[in-house]
């Protein structure tokens, strides 16, 4: 899932200070599972501004929405007939819904109210941790099931750095060094073979380096002809 970070109060006030009505839409996606752009969280900005604006001596009003997700056209256009009744739009789904809205609805404008941090999952109650860094090829067979580009904090791939320690991150040591991990792994699987062999360069075409990139399924878009 993508995993964001609700912006603070005061940088989300500070977008529309000079706006008098907004609408503040939330998706139903990812950003409701981390508990970020749900219908609790959109109503509890909703009240938080308010309450804010009101101290200022400078009152908005606010009307609030929650889409089922914001990064398909067919819901986005749900809004189609009131979008433009506000001054600004809010969007509280990952970066890619408040585009989304952004290319349909080109007169209006629209602020992202929270900032996509990674694609992870929860490993506790409230904790989310990124696992996957979205390069394209994946390759975590190579390494035990684990992926060393995301969860290396240097993205290494052939094999533990010099400064990682009694299994922790040089970088950050509130993290386990993922490399200690995959060893073990193999290790206890007899399979630790497998790390030693020497592996092709990864092609990093499919990563993000390339610009904006693009899945197609023809069987799907030949079938909406």
């Amino acid at each position: 899932m993508i995993v964001a970070d609700r912006k603070s109060l005061q940088e989300i006030l500070a977008m529309v200070k000079d706006d008098k009505k907004i609408l503040i839409v939330g998706c139903k996606g990812c950003v409701t599972v981390c508990n970020v752009g749900g219908l609790k969280e959109v109503e509890i900005l909703a009240s938080s501004m308010k309450i804010a604006r009101k101290k200022e001596g400078n009152p908005i009003d606010i009307d609030i929405n929650v889409l089922e997700r914001q990064c398909d056209n067919e819901y986005v256009a749900e809004i189609s007939e009131s979008v433009n009744d506000y001054d600004a739009v809010i969007s509280l789904a990952c970066g890619v819904g408040p585009q989304f809205l952004s290319e349909m609805y080109k007169d209006q404008t629209f602020y992202p109210g929270v900032n996509t941090t990674f694609f992870g999952g929860a490993t506790q109650h409230g904790v989310w941790e990124e696992r996957c860094a979205g390069c394209g090829t994946c390759a975590i067979h190579n390494f035990g099931g684990l992926c060393p580009i995301a969860r290396c904090a240097k993205s290494l791939m052939n094999g533990p750095c010099g400064g990682s320690s009694n299994g922790v991150c040089e970088i950050n040591k509130d993290t386990d060094c993922i490399w200690d991990a995959i060893v073990r792994k193999k290790m206890e699987a007899g399979e630790l073979e497998d790390l030693m062999g020497v592996k092709g360069i990864k092609d990093w075409r499919t990563a993000r380096h390339g610009g904006p990139r693009r899945s197609i399924r023809e069987e799907l878009v030949q079938g909406n002809i």
